[in-house]
């Protein structure tokens, strides 16, 4: 068993300029709202905007913590060799696997799967987990899919949509290598 080290974290900033172009766009709105409804319509839609965010943030944070105790969890040899990047192909089937059985929404599933980044799956697994909780979740299937449009429907959907993670996890590792021998080409 190795004990290899970690590798340093990405420092991200706070404020990057994806926020900034979502604030600026927000605050736009906010201006045309204010300037063609008026304040009072304004400060209704401000209010109701501002109950939405304080009953997200404590979801929020509940998956926060979910991916960070999944970090603490599972051993991040056990994750590397699984789903890290000399995993090959079963690696991205283990990670669409888990992207299938794993329940819950966006708010646990990204964290979940900024965690396995952290611990060193590769981004092709992480692609592929993604993707198959998207297209393939069986929560989503059995809760809405099937009482609407009945098994049949289901089935030949997911058996369409099985091989779309790989896919995307192939495609991943590919972008990503490129990138990488982008970047080594500057230096």
């Amino acid at each position: 068993m190795s004990l290899d080290p970690i590798p340093p974290r990405r420092r991200r900033r706070a404020f990057d300029w994806s926020t900034a172009a979502i604030a600026a766009i927000a605050f736009a709105a906010a201006a045309a709202v204010y300037w063609r409804d008026g304040a009072e319509h304004f400060l209704a839609i401000l209010s109701g905007d501002l109950m939405l965010f304080g009953e997200m943030l404590p979801k929020v944070l509940a998956g926060c913590l979910i991916g960070a105790f999944v970090t603490l969890l599972l051993p991040r040899e056990l994750v590397a060799r699984w789903v890290g990047n000399e995993s090959g192909f079963t690696g991205l089937a283990v990670a669409a696997l888990f992207g299938f059985i794993l329940p819950g929404g966006p708010i646990t599933i990204y964290p979940v799967a900024c965690a396995f980044l952290a611990m060193g799956a590769d981004a092709g697994a992480v692609v592929a987990f993604i993707t198959s909780w998207t297209l393939i979740g069986y929560t989503r299937a059995l809760v809405w899919e099937l009482p609407f449009f009945g098994s049949d429907f289901v089935i030949w959907r997911i058996v369409e949509a099985l091989p779309l993670p790989i896919l995307a996890g192939l495609l991943a590792r590919i972008a990503v290598r490129a990138g990488l021998a982008r970047m080594g080409d500057r230096a």
